[in-house]
């Protein structure tokens, strides 16, 4: 069940959901939107190798800049770059979080998510966003800007296991940033 804005707002008041900050105007019918963070990771084209080694860290091949608050940051078409929400998510263990873009900003060519929409009963921290640019021009993104809507689906039972949990191979709890892959430690030996 999808939860209406009467219940997202129960969740948050019995301290259960935390999502923060929260401007009043952020509640929408059945989700909570979500605001640009300044700091995005950009890949260097120019670094070598030339291409992402799924087995190894990627840190080397992105660098971290800021959208200034009076420069927009350009979205060239056909680029992809991480950024992060200005909110920070905390979910109880029975209830899981759905991350999708703002269809005004879908309708000009900007995708907030690839394959992480999904957010785990346990997850704390920012979301990652991975922006790309499927129009054929470039887009700006401004520091606090809409972004995108998290949705709320209560689950038919507490999960047994929190995102985080030893053993879970979780690797993105109490992110504050955003972060790059860390798929390369599925690799490593035990």
């Amino acid at each position: 069940m999808v939860l209406s804005d009467r219940h997202i707002r129960e969740e948050i008041d019995r301290g259960r959901l935390i999502v923060s900050p929260l401007g009043e105007d952020s509640l929408q019918p059945a989700s909570i939107d979500i605001h640009l963070e300044q700091k995005l990771l950009v890949f260097k084209t120019w670094h070598h190798p030339f291409y992402i080694d799924v087995r190894k860290s990627n840190q080397e091949l992105t660098e971290s800049l800021e959208i200034g608050d009076d420069s927009p940051f350009l979205l060239p078409s056909g680029e992809f770059v991480l950024a992060s929400t200005v909110e920070y998510f905390a979910l109880p263990d029975d209830i899981v979080g759905r991350l999708e873009g703002k269809s005004s900003l879908g309708r000009i060519g900007l995708l907030i998510h690839s394959t992480a929409g999904y957010i785990d009963p346990g997850f704390r921290g920012h979301l990652t966003l991975e922006l790309s640019n499927v129009a054929k021009l470039p887009i700006t993104l401004y520091p606090q800007m809409k972004i995108g809507q998290v949705s709320f689906l209560r689950l038919s039972s507490k999960v047994d296991r929190l995102y985080g949990s030893e053993g879970l191979g979780s690797k993105y709890q109490d992110q504050m940033e955003p972060t790059p892959t860390r798929f390369y430690e599925d690799f490593k030996e035990g």
